[in-house]
């Protein structure tokens, strides 16, 4: 099944940009497709791959810097 998530991600460090860096990168390694905006990021692929990228990389992020991220999730939305 296809998906989108789009993604806000907020690190609460001063070392921001490598954080946003690092974590479109992780998805960018897993080849789903990816659009990334000023505001969010929007990842398109297979459910399982998308959800396991996700997973892995919030949790590698989310053990180095405080975070919050926001998710929208749809199988039924055109991107």
């Amino acid at each position: 099944m296809i998906i989108s998530a789009e993604i806000s991600y907020y690190p609460l460090t001063d070392d921001y940009v490598v954080a946003v860096h690092t974590f479109i990168q992780r998805i960018l390694d897993a080849h789903a497709s990816v659009e990334v905006g000023k505001m969010s990021t929007i990842v398109t692929g297979e459910h399982e791959v998308i959800m396991r990228v996700l997973t892995e990389a919030m949790g590698e992020l989310m053990k180095k810097y405080a975070s919050v991220f926001t998710l929208k999730i749809s199988n039924s939305c055109p991107v």
